[in-house]
């Protein structure tokens, strides 16, 4: 299935994997490379030395295309950024915050997308030279905006130019469909290939993603300081009605300080980071405490822990391979376009 998505990315079809913090191993970015999507491995949680192992594993598993995804927030994002840039990693996908490297990506060959969840910030986009948007409606996993994918996506396709990608409910060839005649290019799926045999989320959770449904997820800001979605669970639940005490967000800031190995002019920029983008300044101490509970969630099945959820977990009952996955979801999207067609005749 070939669009503006696919001729520009160089890959067979117009699907992406979203990068997603823990989930998106290089396994499973591999795994969708290869099976013709396009691959991103989010590597917010890690320290430079360790984005480079990843990538590096990362060519040994697939000759395609793939990229990475940086919230450039992240106190280890411009470290992470340049080692992309070194391994000249085809694909850079941003959010929160301006990106510093189009030019220098672009004069690899290389591609920049941004993620956004505004009209407003697709244009800041263009203007400043991206290549494609990812364009995230209410329905998606962790932070979609207010707007949903059936609003969000015509108003960004009508005023930007470039390949628009959606994300936010997109999860079988219906969603593909749609989105394609709302004017996106192709469509970024995060809950669909989490949910894949390649994803190394814990079963715990990929049973609960699987019970779930289109009601079973919860919006809040509560989490990690920015409205975001999550599985409704107990523990998602019981942090959804309060706010985090002090010391909790100390502690995990703390933790996660360490694990990371950040210094404290590292700690104080993240803080100044988060304030630039107009968040407030407990973002980082709720954020560092999402982190930890998704890790858990990811590695341990953890009753304390949390995990991102888009609200399409309600359509989704099996745990098929990547390459299972992509081939459905282009089959069935490209049999819809072709009788959407004929009933206009």
């Amino acid at each position: 299935m070939k669009t503006r998505l696919t001729e520009l990315l160089g890959i067979k079809h117009p699907l992406v994997l979203a990068g997603m913090t823990y989930i998106t191993q290089p396994e499973l970015v591999a795994a969708v490379s290869n099976a013709g999507g396009l691959g991103l491995f989010a590597c917010g949680h890690l320290k430079p030395e360790e984005t480079r192992a990843a990538l590096k594993q990362i060519k040994t598993l697939t000759n395609k295309p793939f990229g990475i995804n940086s919230a450039l927030i992240f106190p280890m994002a411009r470290g992470n950024v340049d080692v992309a840039i070194e391994e000249k990693v085809p694909v850079i996908n941003y959010s929160l915050g301006r990106p510093w490297f189009i030019k220098t990506v672009h004069e690899y060959g290389g591609k920049v997308i941004a993620t956004i969840a505004t009209t407003r910030h697709a244009l800041a986009a263009e203007k400043l030279g991206v290549d494609a948007i990812i364009v995230t409606g209410h329905e998606a996993a962790a932070h979609g905006g207010d707007v949903t994918s059936m609003v969000l996506l015509p108003q960004v396709a009508r005023n930007v130019k470039l390949p628009a990608i959606g994300a936010g409910g997109f999860c079988d060839g219906r969603g593909l469909a749609a989105a394609l005649i709302l004017g996106a290019e192709g469509v970024s799926m995060g809950t669909r290939f989490m949910l894949t045999t390649e994803s190394g989320l814990h079963d715990t959770f990929k049973q609960m993603c699987l019970k779930a449904s289109e009601q079973d997820t919860i919006y809040s800001n509560r989490f990690d300081g920015m409205p975001a979605r999550m599985l409704k669970t107990k523990t998602a639940e019981k942090l959804a009605k309060r706010k985090l005490p002090l010391l909790d967000m100390v502690s995990s800031t703390l933790e996660m300080k360490n694990e990371l190995g950040l210094s404290w002019r590292d700690s104080f920029r993240t803080a100044s980071n988060v304030k630039k983008a107009g968040l407030p300044y407990t973002t980082q101490g709720k954020m560092s405490d999402t982190f930890l509970r998704v890790k858990r969630a990811m590695y341990d099945g953890a009753e304390n822990g949390l995990m991102f959820c888009g609200q399409d977990c309600g359509m989704i009952r099996d745990l098929p391979t990547c390459q299972e996955v992509i081939e459905r979801i282009v089959a069935e999207a490209e049999k819809l376009l072709k009788e959407a067609g004929a009933k206009l005749q």
